[in-house]
């Protein structure tokens, strides 16, 4: 009986769902079938979601989930690592078809941080860094990214973090350096500015190299992350932004929540993103 009720709410949320959001221009005219678009966008996971986790347990998770794109935290791929350390674990990964693109979050308040990470990156094949160099190091960080093509997306952190709170106190100190330095734009730590993700996103777009998606439960400094679709934010406004501008880059999921059990609050933010996704007219990859 309480597998029967889960079944029954979860399909008449998504049909609820799917009424509410705009019909798209991808609808069959044969029965009223619709064929469904791929995202521009791609949906992977950041790997702090399972941060209590080894890195075995990591990967069966990464596969369960269904997700082909992960960016690793230090804690599952140490900054220290060797080459010989590093390259069995990005091949384990490739192995069952799931691209490690990038690392992070990495702190860098000095030129042998920096160094370590591009280093750490580069043998890695890493095509990205999620990172937050202290400002004075900005310049030297751009010459890493010029001598490695790795590019650097700069994670801001919300109303508590001094350095980067906005995607705007990012985007000032690197617009107008080179094109490889850009954003990570985090949309609950910016809604908890009471700032609009959506519109951040569009603002900043050019240098908007990745996303962590997730939901708060309040736009203020205090809100905490929650499940994607309980929260505040307006997921189907941001995907539509995304597909409307053709983001090409990767939006993934870092869920802060129940740290020691985080696969069903995680797999429940996929599905309804998944399913928002569905209603537009579209799959994810």
């Amino acid at each position: 009986m309480k597998t029967h009720r889960r079944n029954f709410l979860k399909i008449t949320g998504l049909g609820a769902l799917a009424a509410a959001l705009p019909r798209t221009s991808n609808a069959s005219p044969q029965a009223g079938r619709v064929e469904m678009k791929t995202a521009p966008f791609r949906l992977g996971i950041a790997s702090y979601s399972l941060r209590k986790f080894g890195i075995d347990d990591v990967l069966k998770m990464t596969e369960r989930l269904g997700i082909k794109a992960i960016s690793f935290k230090d804690m599952h791929l140490p900054l220290e690592s060797t080459r010989e350390q590093i390259q069995p674990v990005i091949k384990m990964f490739a192995d069952e078809g799931i691209e490690v693109y990038g690392g992070g979050v990495i702190y860098m308040a000095g030129r042998e941080e920096a160094d370590q990470a591009f280093e750490y990156a580069r043998m890695a094949g890493m095509k990205m860094i999620i990172g937050v160099p202290d400002h004075e190091l900005i310049p030297y960080v751009e010459q890493k990214v010029k001598k490695y093509n790795i590019r650097l997306a700069i994670h801001n952190h919300g109303p508590q973090d001094k350095r980067y709170p906005s995607p705007a106190s990012a985007y000032e100190r690197i617009r107008d350096l080179d094109p490889r330095m850009g954003l990570c734009i985090d949309i609950g730590h910016t809604a908890r500015l009471g700032l609009d993700p959506s519109e951040e996103i569009e603002k900043y777009f050019p240098r908007v190299f990745d996303i962590h998606i997730k939901d708060e439960t309040e736009a203020r400094a205090e809100g905490q992350t929650c499940i994607m679709g309980l929260g505040i934010i307006d997921i189907p406004r941001m995907i539509r932004t995304l597909v409307d501008m053709e983001y090409s880059q990767t939006t993934a999921l870092e869920f802060e929540a129940e740290e020691n059990d985080p696969l069903p609050g995680m797999a429940r933010s996929i599905g309804y993103v998944q399913g928002v996704a569905s209603a537009l007219g579209y799959k994810l990859a």
